[in-house]
């Protein structure tokens, strides 16, 4: 079983940043690809990026390329999310994701956050 929590979500203006954290269960860095996805309002729940647990390499959405990047800390057993030049479509519950597979289909990710909302206002 994995535990995954989520922080740093709040309200930013355009083009600002934020960066949110995923704390992970001991370990689980080492043995899992983690991703964040994000789910806003009456939509489907996207993919952000994801991060390889063997290699630490990361690919994201072409919506966050440039602008969004993953990275990870084994000693704090925690993964980031650095969101810079933010838009108002950017708002929604972000969620980060553990799982075996190096997919970015939300559906086969086995263990998930309870998810932290980011709002950027216009």
């Amino acid at each position: 079983q994995v535990q995954l929590a989520e922080f740093g979500g709040g309200l930013v203006q355009a083009g600002g940043s934020l960066r949110l954290s995923c704390v992970a269960s001991e370990g689980a860095l080492s043995r899992y690809n983690m991703a964040w996805f994000r789910q806003a309002p009456g939509k489907e729940r996207e993919f952000v990026g994801v991060i390889a647990w063997y290699d630490g390499r990361a690919a994201y959405a072409d919506s966050v390329t440039g602008r969004f990047t993953i990275s990870r800390d084994f000693a704090k057993n925690t993964v980031y999310l650095q969101m810079n030049s933010l838009k108002p479509e950017d708002t929604a519950v972000y969620y980060c994701a553990a799982d075996v597979s190096l997919v970015t289909t939300p559906e086969t990710y086995r263990y998930w956050g309870q998810g932290t909302q980011v709002t950027v206002s216009s």
